[in-house]
């Protein structure tokens, strides 16, 4: 595969996507189940539109989908492989 800058500048967008806490706990959450916003906010503890910035974030780099069931809002990781990076940082952790 021919890599051209275009290529590391998607790469960049995802990992700077991935490089806020709050945003790690919402994958790994989001890894086991879908959830509106509301679980998040009371998971992660910080105010709805915190959470929902993130979420944001997430749905623009590609890493979260989300679908509206009448009022609410569910996201689900639409990238399960990012968890890999996980297990990846993990082991340069240790």
């Amino acid at each position: 595969m021919d890599r051209n800058k275009e290529y590391f500048q998607n790469q960049a967008k995802i990992y700077k996507a991935l490089a806020n806490e709050s945003r790690l706990i919402i994958v790994d959450r989001l890894h086991k189940r879908e959830y509106s916003v509301g679980e998040l906010t009371e998971i992660i503890g910080l105010d709805q539109s915190t959470v929902s910035k993130h979420l944001s974030i997430l749905l623009s780099s590609g890493i979260v989908a989300n679908r509206k069931e009448k009022n609410v809002v569910y996201y689900r990781l639409l990238t399960p492989c990012v968890i890999d990076m996980f297990q990846c940082a993990s082991k340069v952790i240790r």
